[in-house]
């Protein structure tokens, strides 16, 4: 463990990219186990679970952000294994193949394309894995794979679950950044005024 890993405000993020990741493969499967295909309008349906399994996508790109490869490993089998009791076995088996395939072809996108930034990588990431999710996961939980139900499932996932938080994060991050540079400038300034006095 490096000292980039053992910062506190990291492993604090960290924390909380991994707590929203394993509820949304949670909510995922509960709300697929309860409620299967849903419409969404436009003639397109897609599995309840749909915008959770897509933000799962986003959030595993955060704990992998800050955690590493074994806070996904850990997130997804904790996530699995809760489904597994609170969904059904079916739903639990069929999420758990099409996560593992779907997060470790993310997984290898994300790094490769991680020195592009942060924000670029996870959505080529999300948008090579949300059809390998999706069609992996309607073909072994017994869905059928429809157009509307293939197209509806890209919508959810990678407009609403990828693009959207993405540019939500974006512009908070530009914001804090902006009030960041503020405090500073104060400061750069009223060094640059005093440093005569000392000199003389």
């Amino acid at each position: 463990m490096n000292a980039q890993t053992r910062d506190p405000r990291r492993l604090a993020y960290g924390a909380i990219a991994l707590a929203v990741y394993i509820g949304a493969i949670l909510a995922a499967n509960i709300l697929s186990a309860n409620f299967g295909l849903v419409p969404v309008g436009f003639g397109l349906v897609v599995s309840a679970g749909t915008y959770a399994a897509g933000f799962a996508l986003l959030s595993r790109d955060f704990v992998h952000t800050y955690l590493g490869v074994r806070g996904v490993l850990l997130g997804m089998a904790v996530g699995l294994v809760l489904s597994w009791f609170l969904a059904t076995p079916a739903l639990a088996m069929a999420s758990a193949v099409a996560f593992l395939v779907a997060e470790l072809a993310d997984m290898l996108v994300f790094l490769w394309a991680r020195p592009r930034g942060f924000v670029r990588a996870a959505l080529i990431s999300n948008c090579v894995s949300a059809p390998v999710d999706t069609v992996l996961f309607l073909w072994i939980a017994g869905f059928p794979l429809m157009f509307e139900s293939i197209v509806g499932q890209m919508v959810g996932k990678i407009l609403w679950a990828t693009i959207v938080p993405l540019a939500i994060y974006v512009g908070v991050r530009a914001i804090v950044r902006s009030r960041t540079r503020g405090r500073m400038a104060p400061r750069v300034s009223a060094r640059v005024v005093t440093s005569p006095s000392k000199r003389s």
